[in-house]
């Protein structure tokens, strides 16, 4: 059994393998779109990720552009946000940010009977600048966006859509895949925050390297 102490050497051998059981398979992923999925896979052990992460016209493209020019990204859960490298972010101008805990957003989802995800959304339109949503938990925060969108109060810049579950979750990425915003979102059941953050980190690392 060949071993491995160094996270790099681990890492570096892991995407060796993922390569190789793609190719196995028959799977040639989109290039731009590449070591996204391949994160994802990566994170997850998962390769049905490589079927159904899907991505709007240029997505890849238009997220680095956005880190780029400094956008800041918002989770809907610490867990999500924990994953983000941050400092790789923070090179490029740009903070995450997690409101799930905060007291207002607690008090105002309790008063108007709405989970803290969907008010989480809402407080992200005090964010001056341009912003990236990664939600990899709460179908509600994708819905919020939604509406807010239609009802024209607010629009994101990107949004990564990969909430896991069985309750909305589906119809939730299918609502995000109908609007205009650029997206990346896994069809179907399966997400999570650790996916939400490696796709962030695939972008980042994109951009600024390992």
């Amino acid at each position: 059994m060949e071993t491995f102490s160094k996270a790099e050497e681990i890492e570096k051998k892991s995407f060796e393998i993922i390569s190789e059981e793609l190719r196995q398979r028959g799977i040639i992923l989109p290039q731009d779109e590449e070591m996204i999925t391949k994160r994802v896979i990566h994170t997850s052990a998962d390769f049905d990720y490589a079927d159904t992460m899907t991505y709007s016209k240029n997505a890849v493209a238009t997220a680095k552009k956005l880190l780029l020019d400094g956008a800041d990204i918002v989770t809907d859960t610490n867990m999500a946000l924990a994953g983000i490298n941050k400092k790789a972010l923070n090179r490029l101008g740009g903070q995450a940010h997690c409101f799930m805990a905060d007291e207002d957003v607690l008090k105002a989802a309790k008063d108007r009977g709405i989970t803290r995800a969907a008010v989480s959304m809402e407080k992200a339109k005090c964010i001056e600048k341009p912003v990236i949503f990664a939600v990899g938990n709460a179908p509600t925060a994708l819905i919020k966006l939604c509406e807010m969108m239609n009802t024209g109060s607010w629009r994101p810049a990107f949004v990564i859509g990969v909430p896991v579950g069985f309750v909305n979750v589906e119809a939730a990425k299918e609502l995000i895949m109908k609007t205009d915003v650029p997206y990346i979102v896994n069809r179907g059941r399966k997400g999570g925050s650790n996916v939400a953050a490696a796709i962030c980190n695939a972008l980042l690392y994109e951009i600024t390297g390992r």
